[in-house]
């Protein structure tokens, strides 16, 4: 009878049987849902989520694509250079606004360049952080990983050129304020010219109309952002993360969350002149 090696047992390892199950529910993944909702579930996991989740887990190349990483490489960072360069310039087309059109595409640009600075910040740090968390757990010698490790040498000399201070905003709030006091000035002075009531009245209106000016501002800053960054960025990055394949989606930028603020704002608007005109009405 042949000796066993020191330390050798018949029992299976887990990494063996799990790389089974992984190998199973991969193959499985896009044939048979029902297959892979049960397997889903030996693992300890349901879900839309748990199924992506699993999905990734079961990858058996570290990039989907490695023969095209340079290029989509490339093109992301040469995409996220353009927007970087451009996406922050004053609106190209806004309305006509007479004399305050200066004053609106100043603000206008402060939103926009609050959410490219923001955007291009954490895309960078997307990529950067996605190359070292993929190239943690290539194998030594797959020839992907050296395709990585040039990628990821670029990303690091690169992410401090990209990380810059949104600004913007802190900017529009400051205006803001300023505005804020000024109607102070103009609703006291209302006030004690023509009584508490057209006081009132007076700093209702002016604050609704302040409302909808910044509504506006924030909507139009958000929606050029945003047509910048998918006329530039999206795809390149789309792309990229297909290349390397089982990594999720790629970050999202700012815009929708402020366009909803915009619309909260919106509604405080239209909700302040019936509450005005119940004050109005009431204390008086």
């Amino acid at each position: 009878m042949t000796a066993e090696p020191p330390g050798h047992d018949n029992r299976t390892l887990i990494v063996d049987e799990l790389a089974d199950r992984l190998e199973r529910f991969r193959l499985l993944y896009d044939s048979d849902e029902a297959a892979t909702d049960k397997m889903l579930g030996e693992l300890g996991g349901q879900g839309r989520v748990e199924r992506e989740m699993v999905r990734q887990l079961a990858a058996t190349r570290p990039v989907a694509n490695p023969e095209r990483m340079p290029d989509a490489h490339a093109l992301a960072m040469r995409a996220l250079e353009v927007l970087a360069r451009n996406g922050s310039r004053a609106p190209s087309r806004l309305r006509n606004l007479g004399p305050l059109t200066p004053v609106a595409k100043f603000c206008v640009q402060q939103v926009i360049r609050y959410v490219v600075r923001r955007h291009q910040t954490q895309v960078i740090e997307a990529i950067r952080d996605l190359y070292a968390r993929r190239l943690a757990w290539i194998r030594v010698g797959d020839p992907s990983r050296r395709v990585l490790l040039r990628a990821r040498v670029d990303v690091e000399r690169a992410t401090q050129a990209y990380k810059k201070s949104a600004g913007g905003i802190p900017a529009v709030l400051v205006g803001g304020a300023a505005v804020s006091s000024i109607t102070q000035g103009v609703r006291g002075g209302a006030s004690a010219a023509a009584g508490s009531r057209v006081g009132l009245a007076v700093g209702v209106v002016v604050t609704f109309v302040l409302l909808a000016a910044a509504s506006w501002i924030v909507l139009q800053g958000a929606a050029v952002a945003r047509r910048r960054i998918n006329l530039t960025l999206d795809q390149p990055l789309q792309a990229l993360w297909e290349t390397i394949g089982w990594c999720g989606r790629p970050p999202k930028d700012t815009s929708r969350t402020l366009a909803a603020v915009a619309i909260a704002l919106t509604f405080a608007g239209w909700l302040l002149i019936p509450v005005g005109l119940l004050l109005v009405v009431a204390v008086f």
